[in-house]
């Protein structure tokens, strides 16, 4: 029998709840271990987590008393009580990563906060513990500057949120051992995840660099008064949104030319391409749409007046829903 994981999450913000979650709900027999440097770590876990959990989680569709809500509530409970069961909270790293045979970093997003991380980690973790950065950016290679075994070192960059959304990027720097990447991508597709492997380390990686991309763009529009952010929102859920969970843009724009395939596409509409692209850059040049520029406190004051308060449970049933008419139809 396989021994069961002992993960080691180290960092209780969103994204290391939304992992936590994803162990607890995919592994029947992981323990998760939390270390984070907050005071009230075991209170604000215990009331966040089930905020991350889906509201049917251990229910029974087959239960005859199914129409009374009471039991049903109380059915829930217990499945939430004995996921709770399952972790362990630590006011040291030390005590987190020993033993563990994964130990995941959701830390600051700074260079310097992971480089002097990982040190410690490899003290104290196993030898044969696999280590995770969930970071959005900061490559394997420069986090592991001071470790005595980079080779150990892996990115798993997630889409947030990840206790939904199917794609890890594996980001593995130049150093890191094949073995490692072996087994994170084994890992992953046996919970039913969809781990892709970079080639290469790059800047943002892919997910992000390809949905910043947009981001600039949408910023740009709504900076030069072309369209609302409501309505921006809408043109994306109403267009891409639902044909890009069926297929990427490569292979969207393929079918668009027919026959021909994406060369065709791009005979077709390759000068509309080209022009849009060139429009683009001149509109980010003349608004200033970089990080910080001028355009930046009038849009941030839009779209924050335009939209509510984050429904993080009404979002997550959504995402819930077009992931699963997604899979049906496949």
């Amino acid at each position: 029998m396989t021994t069961p994981h002992k993960i080691a999450i180290i960092g209780a913000g969103t994204i290391g709840l939304s992992f936590v979650a994803l162990h607890l709900t995919t592994d029947p027999t992981c323990e998760v271990s939390i270390y984070d440097t907050r005071p009230d770590l075991e209170s604000y876990v215990r009331a966040s987590l089930p905020d991350y959990l889906p509201d049917s989680e251990g229910s029974n569709d087959n239960d005859d008393d199914d129409d009374d809500p009471e039991k049903k509530k109380d059915r829930e409970q217990e499945a939430r009580s004995a996921l709770l069961s399952r972790l362990a909270f630590h006011a040291t790293l030390r005590s987190a990563v020993e033993g563990a045979t994964i130990v995941q970093e959701q830390g600051p997003e700074s260079a310097a906060f992971k480089t002097a991380l990982w040190p410690q980690v490899e003290q104290h973790a196993p030898a044969a513990a696999l280590l995770w950065s969930s970071t959005s950016g900061i490559p394997a290679s420069a986090q592991s500057r001071a470790m005595r075994e980079p080779a150990r070192l892996l990115v798993v960059h997630p889409y947030n949120p990840p206790h939904l959304m199917p794609l890890l990027e594996i980001v593995p720097g130049p150093a890191t051992a094949r073995d490692v990447v072996e087994r994170t991508v084994r890992f992953w597709r046996a919970r039913g995840r969809t781990p892709v492997v970079l080639e290469k380390e790059c800047v943002g990686f892919v997910a992000n660099r390809l949905a910043f991309a947009l981001l600039r763009e949408a910023c740009s529009l709504v900076a030069a008064g072309v369209v609302s952010p409501r309505d921006l929102d809408a043109v994306v859920t109403g267009s891409m949104g639902p044909r890009w969970a069926v297929a990427g843009p490569f292979e969207s724009y393929k079918a668009g030319g027919g026959e021909a395939g994406f060369a065709g596409f791009m005979e077709k509409i390759g000068a509309t391409v080209g022009e849009c692209w060139r429009e683009s850059e001149g509109d980010y040049a003349r608004l200033g749409v970089h990080v910080g520029g001028p355009w930046q406190s009038g849009v941030c004051e839009a779209v924050d007046g335009t939209f509510g308060p984050v429904d993080v449970r009404g979002r997550d049933r959504k995402t819930r829903g077009v992931l699963e008419a997604v899979k049906d139809a496949i």
